[in-house]
């Protein structure tokens, strides 16, 4: 680092600030955060976080779950005094206590503006997860540019469409790449969580943020109420996140499923492992769905105004990341008003019944998703963290 006052000498750990904005962030972070300390094992962090981060010494001004919202929705609306009373604090509190570099995990919204804002007040800025401009919204591009001294991007093709608009950037791979074993023990899942070793069993993730579950957790449950009906045998496993078990709950009493869902409190990467198939909402998750090797239906629903602002931004024809990455629908989606009980229920089922009736299907997909595990594993940590040192020395 270079040696200018308030700052630490070069040889010193740096003082990082950090934000997350949902679980996702948090486990990204996560996994930065333990490359950092690797290389700088006093350095200390703090912002805006959550457990994974937290494990490793994170100070959290506020949870990520402050953060966690979804689309252009009314509870958006309604937090958005909330949200960006935290961001002003936040950069308050940061401007005072002059961190040797920002990373911003995520979270474009709120952290683009921070970020903006604390470069200019001379503070080194990252941004870890490049937004996908490739997809949809792309007049972002020249927020990047004004907002981030260095961009890590966990996909190969983004680092040269940044250069294209003068922004620096670094492949870093995919994290989750590394963590996700390339043959994941179904078996030893299924042991582990106390599930049936043969019954077909259908992973169901309606997604950790309130306004995806109640776009999603009663099309999901009902679906798979239509699943158990045609095939009996069928279970389920239903990862939740901290305060929404109850809602969960309710919903598989009403449909009658108590003897068939086992819900589990997070542990969404054990239900990947563990299942045939999963019923999937669209985001993260998806991505670890095909590092996991596992068939899946991709759902999304939210509110009309909501659906007519992204799907008028839409860029490509698919909205899920396992089918974006393959340049193809590898997967279905159903979204908005496909997103029905039976649509979903019906394209579960077909993916229970590859094996025996389209086995040519299901190894092409499963090619597929080894080939896209293969290009997305580097060492991830190692490599953002040189990027992050390179910058500090800038």
């Amino acid at each position: 680092m270079s040696a200018v006052p308030g700052m630490a000498p070069a040889d010193a750990a740096p003082k990082v600030a950090m934000v997350a904005g949902e679980v996702s962030g948090d486990l990204l972070s996560g996994l930065l955060l333990g490359g950092l300390k690797a290389r700088w094992p006093d350095l200390t962090s703090m912002g805006i976080g959550g457990p994974h981060m937290e494990r490793l010494g994170f100070q959290a001004w506020w949870s990520f779950q402050k953060l966690a919202v979804h689309g252009f929705n009314w509870e958006l609306l309604r937090r958005y005094r909330e949200i960006v009373g935290i961001r002003d604090q936040m950069r308050k509190r940061l401007l005072k206590e002059r961190p040797d570099i920002f990373i911003g995990t995520d979270a474009p919204d709120f952290n683009f503006k921070l970020e903006e804002d604390l470069r200019a007040a001379g503070i080194k800025t990252v941004h870890f997860v490049c937004p996908s401009v490739w997809a949809w919204r792309p007049e972002r591009m020249e927020k990047i540019r004004r907002s981030a001294d260095h961009v890590l991007c966990i996909f190969p093709f983004e680092p040269e469409l940044l250069a294209r608009h003068g922004i620096a950037a670094t492949y870093v791979g995919h994290p989750l790449a590394n963590v996700i074993p390339m043959e994941p023990d179904r078996a030893a899942a299924r042991l582990a969580l106390g599930l049936d070793a043969t019954a077909p069993l259908v992973a169901i993730l309606p997604g950790s943020r309130r306004s995806e579950i109640s776009h999603l957790a009663e099309r999901f449950i009902r679906a798979a109420a239509l699943i158990r009906a045609a095939q009996p045998t069928t279970r389920f496993v239903l990862p939740v996140v901290p305060g929404f078990r109850a809602v969960i709950e309710s919903l598989v009493q009403q449909c009658g499923l108590q003897d068939s869902v086992t819900i589990l409190d997070g542990q969404s990467h054990a239900a990947l492992a563990a299942c045939d198939v999963t019923l999937i909402a669209s985001g993260t998750a998806t991505l670890e769905a095909a590092l996991y090797k596992r068939p899946m239906v991709i759902a999304y629903h939210q509110n009309w105004l909501s659906w007519q602002i992204m799907r008028r931004k839409r860029l490509q024809p698919w909205v899920g990341l396992p089918n974006i990455l393959c340049a193809e629908f590898v997967v279905p989606e159903l979204l908005q008003d496909a997103a029905t009980p039976q649509a979903l229920a019906d394209a579960t089922l077909a993916w229970l019944d590859a094996p025996s009736q389209d086995p040519q299907r299901l190894q092409a997909l499963q090619t597929q998703f080894v080939a896209l595990h293969h290009s997305l594993q580097r060492d991830t940590a190692t490599i953002a963290t040189d990027a992050i040192q390179k910058v500090l020395q800038s």
